[in-house]
């Protein structure tokens, strides 16, 4: 698949999770990084994405640990939680 069509596809999938919570996460980060994936950090966030919305949230936020197949560098990234926005 072309990778502009897959990183279109992953947006929506990280912007329509069922919680807008869940979306600013995921979507934001997604907008603040995806861009620059390789094609491995790409295939990781497709695996990402399958994982319930309230375990991905409570791995970034610390609140449970993360699984050794979603640890590394994406996963530190989405644990700063900078990219979320938030209305001022």
């Amino acid at each position: 698949m072309d990778r502009e069509i897959r990183l279109k596809r992953l947006r929506f999938r990280a912007w329509h999770r069922g919680t807008k919570e869940a979306d600013l996460m995921i979507g934001g980060f997604f907008d603040a990084h995806g861009e620059s994936w390789s094609d491995a950090e790409i295939e990781w966030f497709e695996t990402f994405l399958e994982e319930q919305d309230v375990d991905i949230m409570a791995w970034a936020m610390g609140i449970q640990p993360v699984p050794p197949q979603f640890e590394g560098t994406v996963m530190a990234a989405l644990k700063t939680l900078n990219y979320v926005p938030i209305a001022r």
